[in-house]
C-alpha cells in the first residue's frame, strides 16, 4: 500500500444540531469539515468515474480489486475526498469502508451524486413531467439507501444493482444532484412551466426570484433532505452547474447557447431545519466557454501579479454567490496529442504532455483556493476510453466500439491522473534501442540490402509501431524519409516530398532532420474537405480534393469555428491545431526527457514510429475499419484487409509486405500514475494540510 502523506487528521467528528448530526456544514461562504484535527474550510478531492477501458459507463464494470488498488493510490496523492456521479456497484462502498476503517485519520470522504433521467428530460423538455419527477425521486431514494447500506437493488439496464449492506454515511460529506444543464432543454422547461410557484418545503425553499428549474431543484433537494433527516443526519447539499448555465451575464460570449439561460444557486436556500447547509457547485474549466477569453473583468484579471482569466471567472462566481460557499466540483486539463479548444494562459483543452497537465492542474487547484472558494475536485482519477470529443467524434465509428481502443487525439478520454495505457505493458519504448524488438512479437515486413535494411511492425490497442533500421546512416538528416500507408482504395497521385514517386497511399509520415509530419492525401482529408473547402474556413483550390491530385496536407483539427464577439462585432477566424506535427522524443517513462506525446525517435541506424490509429485513418482499430470522407463531407467506413506500407528515401522505394492485425472484442491495458503526478500531489497535500481552525 502506498504511504499516506501527513496532512493532519481528517477523521470525521460528528456534532449535533437539534435532532440531526453532521461532521460537515456551511457557514457564510465556508464549507466546514469537523475533523480530529479541528475544523477545516477547504478540501481538495478527485472525481472517480464509473468505467474502465472496453466498457460503457452503464455496464458498471469496475471491479472491487480496482477500487482496492485505487483508494490507497488516491490517498497517497494527498486526496481526502472523492466524488462519484451516481450509484456505484456494491463493491465500491465495501472497499471504501474497508479502506477508511484501515486509515481512520486519513479516510476518503465522499461527495455522492444523483443523475437525473436525462433521456426523459431531452424527450419532454419538461422537468415537471410526472414520469421524470417520479423516476428522479425514486433514484434519490435508492441513492440514500445505498449510502446507508440497507437496500437490494434489482438489475436494471444501465444501472448498478445488487445488495448494499455497507453503511458509508459516516464519511458522507455532501450530496450534489443533477447534471450539466442543457441550455435549450432548460430554457424550454422554464417556458413550459412559467407559472410554477415557488417551492416551500420543510428543509429547502425558493426565493421569490426563482425560475421554474430552481423551483424544481428546491423540491428535489428537499426530498433528499427529508430522507436524510429521517435517518437523523444532515450535511451540505448542492446541484451541478457549469458556466453554460451560470446566472451571470456574458455580453462577450460568441455562442448564444453559452449564455442562453441561467440557473442560480442563490434562488434556493435551506431552512433552519437543515443545519447542514447548502453551497454552489460548478464544473469549471479554464478553456471554455469563450467568454473567459474576452470578457472584461475576466480577461486581464491579475492574480499574484500575473494574468489569470480562470481566477477572474472564479472571482465573479464567488462575488455573485456571496454568502454561500462555492466548490469547483470539476476542474482540470487533459494530457493528449490533440486539443479541442484553446484556453487563456496556455490552459488548452489538450495537446499537453502529462507533466504539463499536472503542472496546470496544480496551478488551477492553487487558484481555486487563492480566490477564496471552498474546495476543488479535479477531473478525473482515471482515463476513460469511451469518452468523445466534438472534433474527433465523426471519425470514431462505429461509436459503440469507441471504448475498445485508445485515441490520444481525443482529449476527453485523457483527463485522468491515472493513465490507462494500451496493452498489458508498454509494447514499444521509443528510445532507439533495437533489443526489445527481437522478442516483442513484431513482424518483419521488409528485409533488403539497400539504405533501408529492415522494417518491423507491431500494434496494440492504441498505436501502430514501426521500427526502420537503416544501413547505418542517419538517413533522416540527409534527405526526407517518407513512409506511406495505403489504407483505402484510391489514387493519391504520389507520396509527399518524393517528386511524384507513385506508390498508393492515403496517409504518410515525412521525417526530415528533426521534424516529422503526419500527412493525409487531400482527397480524404477531413479538415480540408469538411472545413476548409465546404465551410470556407480558409482559401483552397477545389482541384486539390480530386483523387490523384498529388496534394497532401498535414493533419489538422478544428478547435474553434469562426465566431463574432457580440459586444464589439469583432469577427474571429477559425482556429486550427495540427496534431500531424509530430513530437520527437522518448516514450520511456523513466527518462527525464519523456514526453507522452512523442510519436517518433531516431538514433544511429534506428527510426521508431508510434502512430495513433486516427493518424492513419482508422475509425475503429479493434474491427479494422477506416473512414472515408465524401466530397459532400459525409463520413463512411470500410473494412481494411491489410495496410500497405512503403518507404521512400530519395529515389529509392522500399515496398514492404504490409501489415494487418487481428481484431479484438475486449482490450487489454495497464495503469500508471502519469508523469508529473508528484507535482500535482504536492499541491493537493498542501491544500489538504491547511491549518484547521
Amino acid at each position: 500500500m502506498p504511504d499516506v502523506p501527513a496532512t493532519g487528521a481528517w477523521n470525521p467528528v460528528p456534532t449535533t444540531a437539534g435532532r440531526l448530526t453532521s461532521f460537515t456544514w456551511t457557514e457564510g461562504d465556508q464549507l466546514l469539515i469537523n475533523t480530529g484535527d479541528g475544523t477545516r474550510d477547504f478540501v481538495a478531492g478527485v472525481n472517480v468515474g464509473p468505467t474502465i477501458p472496453g466498457r460503457q459507463p452503464g455496464e458498471q464494470a469496475i471491479g472491487g480489486e480496482d477500487f482496492r488498488r485505487w483508494f490507497p493510490q488516491i490517498a497517497a496523492m494527498g486526496f481526502r475526498a472523492l466524488r462519484v456521479y451516481t450509484i456505484m456497484p456494491p463493491h465500491f462502498y465495501q472497499e471504501l469502508e474497508t479502506f477508511n476503517l484501515a486509515n481512520p485519520e486519513a479516510p476518503l470522504l465522499l461527495i455522492h451524486g444523483v443523475w437525473i433521467p436525462e433521456d426523459r428530460f431531452y424527450e419532454t423538455f419538461d422537468l415537471f413531467d410526472d414520469e421524470l419527477v417520479d423516476e428522479f425521486k425514486s433514484e434519490i431514494e435508492r441513492a440514500v439507501a445505498v449510502v446507508h447500506g440497507d437496500v437490494t437493488l434489482p438489475d436494471r439496464r444501465g444501472h448498478a444493482g445488487g445488495t448494499y449492506d455497507v453503511d458509508v454515511s459516516p464519511w458522507l460529506m455532501s450530496w450534489v444532484i443533477g447534471v450539466e444543464w442543457d441550455p435549450f432543454a432548460t430554457e424550454a422547461s422554464d417556458v413550459a412551466n412559467e407559472g410554477e410557484s415557488a417551492y416551500r418545503g420543510e428543509f429547502f425553499e425558493n426565493t421569490p426570484e426563482a425560475t421554474p428549474t430552481e423551483v424544481w431543484l428546491a423540491e428535489m433537494l428537499d426530498h433528499l433532505a427529508e430522507l436524510e433527516a429521517g435517518r437523523g443526519v444532515t450535511m451540505p447539499m448542492s446541484f451541478v452547474n457549469w458556466p453554460t448555465t451560470d446566472p451571470l451575464i456574458h455580453p462577450d460570449e460568441p455562442l448564444e447557447r453559452e449564455d442562453l439561460v441561467g440557473v442560480d444557486h442563490n434562488n434556493i436556500q435551506p431552512t433552519e431545519a437543515w443545519p447542514g447547509g447548502y453551497y454552489a457547485s460548478y464544473h469549471a474549466y479554464p478553456y471554455y466557454p469563450d467568454f473567459q477569453r474576452y470578457e472584461d473583468g475576466i480577461a486581464g484579471f491579475q492574480l499574484d501579479g500575473k494574468d489569470d482569466n480562470y481566477a477572474g471567472y472564479l472571482t465573479k462566481l464567488r462575488d455573485h454567490h456571496s454568502g454561500i460557499p462555492v466548490v469547483i466540483t470539476e476542474f482540470g486539463v487533459p494530457s493528449a496529442m490533440a486539443s479541442a479548444h484553446y484556453g487563456p494562459q496556455g490552459r488548452n483543452q489538450g495537446a499537453h504532455n502529462e507533466r504539463t497537465q499536472m503542472e496546470i492542474n496544480a496551478d488551477l487547484l492553487r487558484t481555486i483556493e487563492a480566490v477564496g472558494l471552498a474546495g476543488g475536485f479535479v477531473f478525473e482519477w482515471a482515463d476513460e476510453w469511451f469518452k468523445f470529443t466534438w472534433n474527433t467524434i465523426d471519425y470514431e465509428l462505429p461509436p459503440d466500439r469507441r471504448s475498445l481502443w485508445a485515441n490520444p487525439w481525443t482529449n476527453e478520454a485523457n483527463f485522468g491522473l491515472l493513465a490507462m495505457d494500451p496493452g498489458p505493458s508498454q509494447a514499444v519504448v521509443l528510445d532507439g534501442d533495437e533489443k526489445e524488438w527481437a522478442d516483442n512479437g513484431s513482424q518483419v515486413i521488409l528485409e533488403s540490402d539497400g539504405a533501408v535494411r529492415e522494417v518491423r511492425a507491431l500494434e496494440d490497442e492504441g498505436f501502430l509501431y514501426l521500427r526502420i533500421r537503416t544501413d547505418g546512416r542517419n538517413l533522416w538528416r540527409e534527405k526526407p524519409v517518407v513512409v506511406g500507408f495505403d489504407v483505402l482504395a484510391g489514387d493519391s497521385g504520389g507520396l509527399p516530398n518524393t517528386n511524384g514517386i507513385y506508390p498508393e497511399a492515403d496517409y504518410a509520415v515525412v521525417l526530415d532532420d528533426d521534424t516529422g509530419h503526419m500527412m493525409v492525401r487531400a482527397s480524404n482529408d477531413p479538415f480540408g474537405i469538411q472545413y476548409a473547402w465546404l465551410r470556407d474556413y480558409e482559401p483552397v483550390d477545389p482541384a486539390d480534393f480530386e483523387e490523384g491530385s498529388g496534394v497532401w496536407n498535414v493533419q489538422r483539427l478544428v478547435v474553434n469555428r469562426p465566431l463574432v464577439i457580440p459586444s464589439t462585432g469583432e469577427a474571429l477566424p477559425a482556429e486550427v491545431i495540427a496534431p500531424g506535427e509530430m513530437v520527437v522524443g522518448t516514450s520511456d517513462v523513466g527518462d527525464e526527457e519523456f514526453d507522452s506525446r512523442s510519436t517518433w525517435f531516431a538514433r544511429g541506424k534506428v527510426i521508431e514510429l508510434r502512430l495513433p490509429y486516427q493518424a492513419i485513418g482508422f475509425s475503429d482499430a479493434s474491427s479494422l475499419q477506416a473512414y472515408r470522407i465524401g466530397h459532400d463531407g459525409s463520413t463512411s467506413t470500410e473494412t481494411v484487409d491489410r495496410v500497405g506500407i512503403t518507404i521512400v528515401v530519395g529515389d529509392a522505394v522500399f515496398t514492404t509486405a504490409g501489415y494487418v492485425w487481428e481484431p479484438w472484442q475486449l482490450p487489454v491495458w495497464h495503469e500508471r500514475i502519469k508523469d508529473g503526478g508528484e507535482v500535482f500531489a504536492e499541491a493537493v497535500i498542501a491544500a489538504n494540510s491547511s491549518t484547521p481552525s
